[in-house]
């Protein structure tokens, strides 16, 4: 039996054939783990047009959501560390599958953040359960590279949403673009049930769930609070901003969430394989760093309407990639069966952030005043940078300390 962070070695074309495979549907169970925020972000004008509802509400959705996954995310990642990550994996996408039919029959607000809220089960699951799937399954040398892939398909889910079923909307209504997301939700978790291998036996209780996060954890936890702060407020309302202050249409204000996709996942398996020990330590500050200049670049579309797209695809490849780093991280550093626990520990710092982001920025767009809610982002992102430079700072001192 292998354990965790170790591989069973294979033939080489078995081997190759069957990763290909798992990192295809680890990067699927990430895509649809937070497609629904996606979703409501590429079609909020839709939805405020249609459903009646306001700008702040919109910024709710995604509050609901991600506060389910922030305070679920402990014990997920504890869940993930007993059932094995076939199980979570399964049930991840079922539940996906359940909370995008749901959304797509809400007739109202009402409906629609209770079908948000179950939304934020399958986000709780995803990281600690594809990290737990990766250790279990993933040469070490391969890590970092599948590790960049699956966390590039919460992009794959932005250009999905973006583009194939901003445009689906546009032909069946946004009702039909979401049920046909559901229905791929729901094939994908049959097939997860048909590839991947038996969960091994649960190992002895071991000692109760830790709620509050150390050393570097904690500091990755809340650089991610900063960091999802951000890029949820860009997801929520660059859709709604595209269409409220630059004057596009449905269609093509949905596409700008669908080039941040496409530049996210380049970003993602980019800056993950470069994220080596001794260099992914300085990542997460750099990335931040990039993140508050395309924060400056959406500011200033207000002034010059296309670098919108120019900015869309920096938040695609800066923002959306400190996370991914910050996965390589806890890959490379976990202690034996630790890692569930500490991926979903940093996880609910990045949703914990994905929470409190949009309302603030909800209550400057409700009034049309994206100027501040664009700066407000820059001080996120800027934040986010100084919290992961002093942690880098710190560990480089301490690990001198002990050489």
């Amino acid at each position: 039996m292998a354990s965790e962070g170790t591989a069973t070695a294979s033939p080489r074309e078995e081997d190759g054939e069957a990763g290909g495979r798992l990192t295809a549907l680890l990067t699927c169970a990430m895509a649809f783990s937070m497609l629904q925020l996606f979703l409501l972000g590429a079609l909020g004008p839709r939805l405020v047009d249609e459903l009646g509802i306001s700008a702040a509400l919109l910024g709710l959705t995604t509050t609901i959501g991600f506060g389910t996954a922030a305070a679920l995310s402990p014990a997920g990642g504890r869940i993930v560390d007993r059932i094995g990550p076939r199980r979570s994996l399964v049930a991840l996408l079922l539940l996906s599958a359940a909370a995008l039919a749901l959304i797509g029959a809400a007739p109202g607000a009402g409906l629609l953040l209770g079908a948000v809220a179950l939304g934020g089960v399958p986000q709780a699951l995803a990281n600690p359960a594809t990290n737990k799937a990766v250790l279990r399954s993933v040469p070490p040398a391969r890590r970092g590279a599948v590790t960049g892939l699956k966390q590039s398909g919460v992009q794959l889910g932005a250009f999905v949403a973006g583009a194939p079923l901003a445009v689906l909307a546009g032909g069946i209504g946004w009702r039909g673009a979401v049920w046909t997301g559901a229905a791929a939700a729901l094939l994908t978790g049959l097939w997860a049930l048909r590839v991947l291998p038996p969960d091994t036996p649960p190992p002895p209780v071991g000692p109760r769930t830790e709620l509050v996060p150390r050393g570097m954890v904690a500091w990755l936890a809340a650089f991610s609070l900063f960091l999802g702060a951000g890029i949820a407020s860009v997801n929520t309302y660059l859709a709604l901003f595209g269409a409220q202050r630059l004057g596009m249409g449905p269609t093509t204000a949905g596409a700008l969430v669908a080039v941040l996709g496409v530049a996210g996942i380049v970003g993602r398996v980019g800056w993950s394989k470069a994220a080596r020990p001794g260099r992914a330590e300085w990542l997460p500050g750099g990335l931040a760093l990039g993140a508050l200049g395309a924060a400056a670049l959406l500011g200033a579309a207000l002034l010059l309407s296309p670098l919108v797209w120019v900015g869309a695809v920096a938040v695609g490849v800066f923002a959306v990639s400190g996370n991914a780093v910050s996965m390589v991280l806890v890959l490379q550093r976990a202690a034996p069966g630790r890692a569930g626990q500490d991926s979903a520990l940093v996880a609910a710092g990045f949703f914990a952030g994905f929470a409190l982001g949009p309302p603030l920025f909800g209550l400057l767009a409700q009034s049309g005043r994206y100027g501040p809610g664009w700066l407000l982002v820059a001080a996120e992102f800027a934040v986010a940078a100084a919290v992961a430079f002093l942690w880098a700072l710190r560990d480089r001192a301490r690990r001198g300390a002990t050489a």
